[in-house]
């Protein structure tokens, strides 16, 4: 299928569907058929008590720090590399501004729909409130509204979104926009060290990155098993930061067997994930992991993640500094505007984006 993306502008179309918030108000006994999706693997998901399937904690003042570095490394390493997931606790991330952006966000979705209809989607644009990824009228969609939004660079903001957000909430998502940029940049350094790839590389690649910014809303759900409130995927990007917005859980991961496990995220931590890009770029030591959002039938879920990948004219491919003849690349290089035309082309489906990146040799 065609998508045309606007110059400089890696985000593709989506079909326009109504808004699951405003249908969760009508206070179904059922889910509509749309929404219903074939028979969900439910019983894989671990029971609450094995705690060995917990993903890993990550402490940032103890990576930077001279005396924990080397052990904190190991231990980020450890996580990148055998859960491609991991929560990050002391990241320098204000409390106050983390606070304010679940508070704003949360108002930011309340917004009358009148209010709401000035950043809605448009049949060009997949950016605004709606959901993305929808190609046909008759896919199953999500549990779920989202707003998507591409954040940085700020040439690549589109005027009606970013630009016009309400205040306080504009400033806001601005401070925690650099914030999460500054973030971003050290956890890839971090994971360049651990690799021992030329950190200068990385540095270059990521410095002027692309920033994209979903915040998701799942309403309750009257029927929550037979939904989904994000569809089974990997992530595209190079690197994601999300912040879990109340208390309500709802992230699953895919482990080893395909079992779900759940994420019970620590107060005021952030849970990282390696996208397909940072897979392409460690030439696949570290993973993306397919996960998967579920929701309530009592209470809404709020979160917001936050996407970094590389800079628009970079060429993505794995790092030159990985490349041996005992470890030949196992991924193409390609444009990274190229990289997200393809991606935004397709439906969201488990890992399938990375395989055409793979070269046809390796078959894993």
């Amino acid at each position: 299928m065609e998508v045309t993306l606007k110059k400089n502008n890696p985000s593709g179309t989506s079909i326009l569907v109504p808004s699951v918030q405003e249908l969760a108000k009508q206070k179904l006994s059922s889910v509509p058929p749309r929404y219903i999706q074939p028979q969900q693997d439910h019983d894989l998901v671990i029971s609450e008590v094995d705690h060995a399937l917990e993903i890993p904690v990550v402490d940032l003042q103890r990576l930077l720090s001279t005396e924990y570095g080397d052990s904190e490394l190991a231990k980020l390493h450890h996580a990148s590399k055998h859960w491609g997931f991991f929560q990050l606790v002391n990241h320098g991330v204000s409390t106050c501004l983390i606070k304010k952006v679940k508070l704003e966000m949360q108002n930011f979705f309340n917004l009358p729909m009148s209010e709401k209809k000035k950043y809605w989607q448009t049949p060009e644009h997949m950016e605004g409130f709606g959901q993305a990824f929808v190609q046909s009228e008759d896919q199953k969609l999500d549990w779920a509204d989202i707003f998507y939004m591409l954040t940085l660079p700020n040439h690549m903001r589109v005027p009606h979104l970013f630009p016009q957000l309400p205040l306080p909430f504009r400033e806001t998502m601005e401070l925690y926009s650099q914030e999460l940029k500054n973030l971003a940049i050290i956890i890839i350094t971090q994971m360049a060290k651990a690799l021992k790839i030329e950190e200068e590389e990385m540095r270059e690649l990521f410095e002027d990155g692309i920033q994209m910014m979903r915040m998701n809303y799942y309403p309750p759900c009257p029927e929550p098993e037979k939904v989904n409130g994000l569809t089974p995927h990997s992530d595209a990007v190079g690197l994601t930061i999300l912040l879990q917005a109340n208390e309500v859980e709802g992230l699953q991961i895919r482990k080893d067997n395909g079992i779900w496990v759940p994420v019970k995220p620590l107060p005021n931590a952030f849970v990282i994930n390696i996208g397909d890009i940072l897979e392409i770029i460690t030439n696949g030591v570290y993973q993306s992991i397919e996960h998967r959002s579920m929701v309530n039938n009592k209470k809404e879920r709020l979160s917001i993640a936050t996407f970094y990948s590389p800079k628009e004219d970079a060429m993505l491919g794995p790092a030159q500094s990985l490349i041996t003849e005992q470890t030949p690349a196992r991924f193409k290089s390609v444009g990274v505007m190229e990289y997200f035309e393809g991606f935004f082309a397709q439906k969201l489906i488990g890992k399938s984006y990375i395989d055409v990146m793979k070269i046809e040799n390796h078959h894993d």
